[in-house]
């Protein structure tokens, strides 16, 4: 699961990209809304808890530790208390859809933004945060605004960042470049010289974990992004299922089977996996060249290839297609994590759980954040950036946020699960030549 844990160089950060696209199946959705029946208690009814407290619902991981700390000094300040629940990550998507909607469910949860609480924003489970926002412009301001919006849902925001950004990036191995007498790619038509050269080289050009069908998402997301801009996944986000037939889907489907084709990912990307260090593993023995990856490649190889992280790893940006429309400075990937309020809450606990949402952008929060190795998604970060285990990549992480006129959240987490799954396996699909572009682009369009 693509969770936002910048740097943590831990077993667990790798965990969470494994279950971010184990999406629930329609039927378990539909299961879980129909809790909503059920009914639900605030604090202190009959749901068991302690009266005034607000149980507050976290993905269990290397970072939990700055929310423990936020929460401390919440409840110093706080007459009602707010209760960490920290909830394992092999479970934690499926516990909080089966839990909304119940007396078990949480006041306060981390989330995905985007697909990821649309259902719950349908069933009238979440607190419109826009009023708060808008009446408080210094909070709102915090912010960096393209992460801030990921957050939104139908045009009001529901969600209030509360962990690092993790764009995706175009990783390579400095030594393969250089044995090579290479340059990192600028443009389109520089991708696919490389593609040539690092063959001659018996090098993979790029590593790719395909049995994880997530990773072969990134491929796609960028592709669109670059040739038909942002807006296409927005019409397709916004519920058109017509707009996966705009002409930059196809041309972005052709593109991917013209670089299987061209033995971009190698003959085997098939049977490699991400989850156990598959992929990273060949890109950091210099197996393979490049390497399109979250950001959170930096903090794996940190824990698993200390000294290929230290001198060897380089990064860039993916580089714009002829004729794209898309802005190179787009960014996709996971903006960041989010807190939203479980609008069960009466008046005194909601206010108060709009006030433990609000912590995320004080400057003890940010500063914990930093220390931990993330890169906070605030709009005044950058001073703070240096003491920054890795200053320099989190500079340019940074940077890479904060100047996209357009950061998309991961598809399979912008889009409900009933979508974001058929799509997961298409892409597969494509990628393995077991269905053509065009069967790809009718494949979608079918999807609702």
């Amino acid at each position: 699961m693509r969770t936002a844990v910048q740097g943590s160089a831990t077993a667990g950060s790798k965990g969470f990209r494994r279950h971010r696209a184990a999406t629930l199946t329609a039927t378990a959705l539909a299961a879980s809304l129909v809790l909503t029946a059920c009914g639900s208690g605030g604090p202190g009814d009959e749901d068991g808890k302690a009266g005034g407290e607000l149980e507050v619902w976290v993905y269990q991981d290397a970072s939990t530790k700055v929310q423990e700390a936020a929460v401390k000094r919440f409840n110093e300040k706080s007459d009602i208390k707010a209760k960490l629940v920290p909830v394992p990550g092999e479970s934690y998507q499926d516990k909080m859809r089966s839990a909304m909607g119940t007396p078990n469910a949480p006041d306060i949860f981390f989330n995905w933004g985007g697909g990821s609480i649309s259902n719950f924003v349908e069933e009238d489970m979440l607190v419109d945060l826009t009023p708060v926002l808008e009446k408080d412009t210094a909070f709102k301001e915090s912010f960096i605004p393209a992460i801030l919006d990921e957050g939104k849902v139908n045009d009001k925001y529901y969600g209030v960042p509360m962990r690092g950004m993790q764009p995706v990036m175009l990783f390579y191995n400095k030594d393969v470049f250089e044995k090579a007498d290479a340059q990192p790619p600028k443009t389109w038509d520089d991708v696919l010289k490389l593609v040539d050269t690092f063959k001659e080289e018996g090098v993979t050009p790029f590593a790719l974990a395909g049995t994880d069908a997530w990773t072969e998402l990134m491929w796609v997301e960028y592709l669109l992004d670059r040739i038909g801009g942002a807006e296409v996944f927005n019409k397709i986000r916004s519920g058109d299922s017509e707009a996966w037939g705009d002409p930059a889907v196809l041309k972005t489907a052709e593109t991917i089977r013209d670089l299987v084709d061209r033995g971009a990912f190698g003959k085997n990307f098939q049977s490699v996996n991400y989850t156990s260090d598959g992929a990273p593993t060949l890109f950091a023995k210099g197996k393979a060249a490049m390497h399109l990856m979250g950001s959170w490649e930096y903090s794996n190889q940190q824990s698993n290839q200390p000294e290929f992280a230290e001198n060897g790893l380089g990064w860039t940006t993916f580089p714009p297609l002829p004729d794209g429309k898309g802005d190179p400075k787009n960014v996709v990937g996971n903006p960041t994590n989010y807190w939203s309020v479980n609008s069960k809450l009466k008046d005194e606990q909601r206010e108060a759980a709009i006030e433990f949402v609000k912590t995320a952008a004080d400057e003890a929060y940010v500063t914990d954040l930093v220390e931990n190795a993330e890169v906070p998604a605030t709009s005044d970060a950058q001073d703070k950036l240096a003491k920054h285990p890795a200053p320099e990549f989190a500079g340019d992480v940074y940077d890479l946020a904060l100047n996209a006129p357009s950061y998309t959240l991961s598809w399979d987490q912008a889009l409900p699960a009933q979508q974001a799954t058929p799509m997961l396996t298409n892409i597969q699909k494509l990628f393995n030549k077991q269905l053509s572009p065009e069967e790809f682009v009718e494949a979608m369009k079918a999807v609702k």
